[in-house]
C-alpha cells in the first residue's frame, strides 16, 4: 500500500503541558482511519497540525513520501498537498452563496484573471444534484448556506474536497447533531472517499459510526498514541471498552 500520510514522533507543548508526545502513525491510498479518544486526548491538536493550523515543537510529516517542512506548513500548504479539513461547524460561511462556499479561495478564472462566475456555479449545482442528492426545483447555486440542513451542508463540504481531489479528508465530528437520515448520508459520503483512491481521517465520539466506515482504528490516549488495531480485530462492543480502560488508566508521572 502507498502511504497518503505519515506522522514521525510529533511533539507539542503549550507551556508546562504536552499536549503530543512521540505521535506516529500513517494513513494508506483508499484507507479510511478513525482517530478514537476520549476529550482532551489530543485528537484536536493532531488534526491542527496535520492541516497546517498549528506547528509541532518537532517530528517529522510526509505526505505521499514528501517531507514536509512543518516551520512553513500552513493550511494554504496543506491543500496544495491534498489534505483537506471538514469541521462540524466552520466549513462553510452561513451568509455565502453556495458556489462562493466551494470554490472560496480557489476560484476557477479565465486567462485574463477573472472568475469565471457561471462555470463555478454550473459546478455547484452539479455537486449539489449528484452528490449531496437535492433533487427541488428551486435548488439554486446562488442559495445561502443557512437554507441547507446539516447533513446537506456536511454533504457539500465533503463534496468540496472530493471535487479538489484531496487525496486525504480530515472529517472532524461530521454526523454531531445531525438526524438519522442525514447521518445515513454523511456516512454514505465518507464510505465513497476510497472509491476514488482517496483517504479519510475521521475522528468522532460515536463508535457505531466509527466501526461501520473506518478500516483502522488509532487510540490516543493522554497525548499519547497507545493501540491501533484493524476493525476486523475488534468488535463495537469492544471498541467502548477499549476507550473506557484507557480513560480510567492511571495518569504518568509526567502528568501525560
Amino acid at each position: 500500500m502507498t502511504e497518503v500520510l505519515k506522522a514521525v514522533s510529533i511533539n507539542k507543548s503549550f507551556g508546562p503541558i504536552q499536549a503530543l508526545q512521540d505521535i506516529s502513525f500513517s494513513i494508506d491510498k483508499g484507507e479510511i482511519v478513525a482517530l478514537i479518544g476520549d476529550n482532551g486526548a489530543g485528537k484536536s491538536t493532531i488534526i491542527k497540525i496535520l492541516s497546517g493550523a498549528l506547528r509541532p515543537d518537532s517530528g517529522k510529516l510526509f505526505i505521499n513520501g514528501k517531507d514536509v517542512d512543518l516551520r512553513s506548513h500552513t493550511v494554504r500548504s496543506a491543500r496544495s498537498l491534498g489534505i483537506e479539513t471538514v469541521y462540524q461547524e466552520r466549513s462553510l460561511a452561513e451568509k455565502q452563496p453556495l458556489w462562493r462556499n466551494v470554490f472560496v479561495g480557489r476560484h476557477i478564472k479565465n486567462k485574463f484573471g477573472f472568475i469565471q462566475v457561471q462555470k463555478e456555479k454550473e459546478l455547484t449545482l452539479g455537486m449539489l444534484k449528484n452528490s449531496i442528492g437535492l433533487k427541488g426545483v428551486g435548488i439554486s447555486s446562488e442559495a445561502l448556506v443557512g437554507s441547507l440542513s446539516g447533513g446537506e451542508r456536511q454533504g457539500l463540504a465533503i463534496s468540496r474536497a472530493m471535487y479538489f481531489d484531496s487525496q486525504l479528508t480530515i472529517l472532524d465530528e461530521p454526523t454531531t447533531a445531525l438526524s438519522i437520515k442525514e447521518v445515513r448520508r454523511v456516512l454514505d459520503f465518507i464510505r465513497s472517499i476510497p472509491e476514488k483512491g482517496n483517504s479519510a481521517l475521521f475522528i468522532s465520539h460515536n463508535l457505531h459510526h466509527i466501526h461501520e466506515v473506518a478500516d483502522r482504528f488509532v487510540f490516543v490516549n493522554r497525548g499519547r498514541i497507545v493501540h491501533q488495531c484493524h476493525r476486523n480485530s475488534m468488535s463495537v462492543n469492544e471498541l467502548f471498552e477499549k476507550l473506557e480502560e484507557l480513560s480510567m488508566a492511571p495518569i504518568h508521572e509526567d502528568g501525560v
